[in-house]
């Protein structure tokens, strides 16, 4: 098997834009993800046989998320492992916790901590799994998964997260793990 040369610019220039998945009400689901995650309703309309619409946070994308009608119903496995969206930081965080948690359609709550990043964990509307996250000034080798009080103070649960993390081996900073990243990439 041969895999890609990532120092080929052509795959240097590939970046992810969005994700699109089959549900079965396309109106709950679409108001989850404009009215509990944030998003914005960017276009909806029908396509061969199938509606759709699609949701983003960024200007610059038409969507992010593209839900499309059709979900089989007698799936026995749900093959989206999660689907994931950044916050800029644990205020934030703690922010779109409390909407998640007053919808009754959501499930499986939780909160935790991967040392490079915080997230809470939950099943939208129709059993997805979505994290929220944002990124720790730290990097430690994956995967680690760890529960977390997000009531405590700030100071708290940062200190017990870089505690966390130091403890994990190749324990360094995000930007020094970033420029080797950048090098192993072949992007500097």
């Amino acid at each position: 098997m041969t895999y890609a040369n990532t120092s080929d610019p052509t795959t240097q220039r590939l970046s992810f834009s969005h994700i699109g998945f089959f549900v079965h009400d396309l109106d709950r689901m679409a108001g989850f993800y404009r009215d509990v995650i944030g998003m914005t309703e960017t276009d909806r309309g029908a396509l061969e046989g199938a509606q759709l619409v699609f949701l983003s946070t960024d200007p610059a994308e038409h969507h992010q998320i593209a839900l499309v009608t059709g979900r089989p119903t007698n799936m026995g496995f749900n093959c989206i492992n999660q689907i994931s969206f950044r916050v800029p930081d644990l205020a934030a965080l703690r922010e779109v916790r409390r909407r998640v948690a007053v919808d009754p359609d959501v499930s499986n709550l939780e909160c935790a901590t991967h040392g490079n990043a915080l997230s809470i964990y939950f099943q939208d509307p129709e059993g997805n799994r979505v994290e929220i996250f944002f990124d720790t000034p730290w990097y430690c080798e994956q995967p680690i998964r760890e529960p977390i009080d997000l009531e405590c103070d700030d100071g708290d649960i940062m200190a017990r997260v870089e505690e966390l993390a130091r403890s994990r081996p190749g324990f360094q900073s995000r930007a020094m793990w970033q420029r080797q990243m950048a090098k192993r990439m072949g992007l500097a």
